[in-house]
């Protein structure tokens, strides 16, 4: 085991991990004035809108997993957005598109979920937990980063860059949107450099307008008006009825056992059941016999994923509009044939290219109490839709263009309808109570990176920084590549690489901490002592924080 080079922060009292700093600061000073896990995640996502737009804004959706300490239960919280009631293939086909575009305003056409998690797990706090912290005091730093300005991260300048990919010219040419050119570049188009100050003026006023008269303005007031009109401005598709409409819903966690602990995930219409696929999988191997690290190790969860996205693929969906044999596909005896499948020596091929992108921010908090927080937010695309509608400082997000148009698709596009979402918060339980809070962004990176961090915590024994720092690898593929391959990080010795491409897994070798691995984190609950170890990922912006 190769010792972490970054600190492996320790605390008894409450604990934070998430991709940017400022926002793991802010979240671990509402755990300082007496607030909840749910309070110090409402507010750490809350800076996170305002300091990394490019993963996560009000115009995004989030899920949440909690654990609440005083029932000893696991709450789920479904804050992701419905398609509006014009939605429709017709729609899209009457225009002569074969796809929903990726950007722009018929690229946003699902109701922005964020503020309604928000809203909903503040409830929760103060009914059940017992918070006495308001609304708007979880709303302070960011609507302070947002009108005061921000130093712009490494991150958010890197994604700022109008030509970071020449060859990706329709996901990367954001300054042809005016609300975005606005917003987030300076005059003349030019991106901002790491270490400028950013400010964000219209997204102040709008998250002061929350603070003032509530979440209920985003979905019913002037927020939900202004949003409304500039779509219909340019025909898009949302309007004020689908914003007025719009729920988060609780909703039952699903979970299966791991080694001795209990592995948790939310249910479709996030792709969470794969997350526990993999695990259910590997119970069927005993890691301890497989050296961590080797190209056994990185083939097997590689080929468990494979099956599990087979199992996605084929039916996740709104589990409203779907039939999804859920219970099925996480039995222990569907497991064990998906492992009698894998063959030791030989990658599987034949599974169809997978979707490349998904922009996300994954956060964990645990406080005091035992009660801890698995939040995950996103946009989709970097930027999502690339539209801020005027006076509103709102970007929102282009999660609907992965609907399918397609009819005899399982997710195709249907008004009122969820999206299939690769988010994914976890947990691992052990004797009913927290043993590990983790996630990552990263699209069809997230079950790969939460089945490297449990495996590598559970049976090898690292710390949450160790298993964040060691070296990853991604199966998928990336824009303009028409299948998928196998991207390992450069760490990774050569002799794993040509084992495994000798098996016939697609090798490509990337950086040393990419970003394309994702941004993970997580919080380690010592079942005797209670101190809480957290991780956060070198290859975002982020920090892990207790006191």
């Amino acid at each position: 085991m190769t010792p972490s080079q970054r600190q492996n922060p320790m605390s008894c009292n409450g604990m934070v991990t998430s991709p940017h700093h400022l926002a793991s600061q802010a979240g671990l000073d509402i755990l300082r004035r007496g607030g909840t896990a749910i309070d110090a995640a409402v507010a750490t996502a809350a800076v996170l809108t305002v300091v990394y737009p490019q993963m996560c804004t009000l115009g995004g959706d989030n899920f949440w997993l909690i654990y609440d300490a005083r029932t000893g239960g696991m709450k789920g919280l479904n804050a992701s957005g419905r398609a509006g009631e014009k939605a429709c293939i017709a729609f899209y086909r009457d225009r002569g598109l074969d796809r929903i575009p990726a950007r722009g305003y018929l690229a946003a056409n699902t109701v922005p979920g964020v503020v309604s998690g928000w809203d909903a797990a503040w409830r929760y706090s103060r009914s059940a937990l017992g918070s006495r912290l308001s609304f708007a005091a979880l709303l302070d730093t960011a609507r302070e980063l947002a009108e005061r300005g921000f130093p712009v991260s490494t991150s958010l300048a890197w994604w700022s860059g109008v030509d970071t990919d020449p060859t990706d010219q329709e996901f990367r040419d954001l300054q042809r949107y005016p609300g975005f050119a606005a917003a987030y570049l300076k005059e003349g188009g030019k991106p901002y450099r790491t270490g400028e100050i950013m400010r964000l003026p219209d997204l102040a006023a709008t998250l002061a307008l929350l603070a003032d008269k509530g979440p209920d303005e985003f979905y019913r007031g002037s927020i939900a008006a202004a949003i409304t009109a500039e779509l219909a401005e340019h025909g898009g598709l949302l309007g004020m009825r689908d914003l007025a409409r719009h729920t988060a819903d609780w909703v039952e966690p699903v979970s299966v056992p791991y080694r001795h602990c209990r592995a948790w995930n939310l249910p479709p219409n996030t792709q969470g059941m794969a997350s526990l696929e993999i695990l259910n999988i590997l119970n069927n191997f005993d890691l301890s016999q497989i050296e961590e690290g080797s190209a056994d190790h990185y083939h097997l969860i590689i080929e468990a994923t494979k099956e599990a996205f087979l199992d996605r693929d084929a039916y996740l969906s709104d589990p409203a509009f779907v039939d999804i044999p859920l219970e099925r596909l996480l039995s222990a005896e569907h497991g064990r044939r998906q492992a009698a499948r894998i063959r030791r020596d030989r990658a599987a091929t034949g599974l169809a290219p997978l979707d490349p992108k998904g922009d996300t921010i994954w956060l964990g908090v645990v406080d005091r109490e035992g009660n801890a927080v698995s939040l995950i937010q996103s946009i989709y695309h970097d930027f999502g839709s690339g539209i801020v509608p005027r006076g509103t400082g709102v970007l929102l997000q282009n999660r609907g263009s992965f609907f399918s148009l397609d009819p005899a698709h399982v997710n195709c596009l249907m008004p009122g309808k969820r999206t299939f979402h690769t988010l994914n918060p976890a947990m691992l339980l052990r004797d009913g109570k927290p043993l590990l809070v983790y996630g990552t962004m990263g699209g069809e990176g997230q079950p790969q990176t939460q089945a490297a961090i449990v495996t590598r915590v559970l049976d090898y024994g690292m710390s949450p920084q160790e298993a964040i720092d060691a070296p990853r690898w991604l199966y998928g593929r990336t824009w303009g590549k028409s299948s998928n391959d196998l991207k390992l990080e450069g760490r990774i010795p050569a002799g794993v690489a040509d084992e495994l491409a000798r098996r016939g897994h697609a090798v490509r070798r990337v950086e040393d901490y990419t970003d394309v691995m994702g941004h993970a984190g997580a919080i380690r609950i010592d079942p005797q002592t209670g101190v809480l170890q957290g991780g956060a990922d070198p290859r975002g912006d982020g920090l892990a924080c207790g006191y």
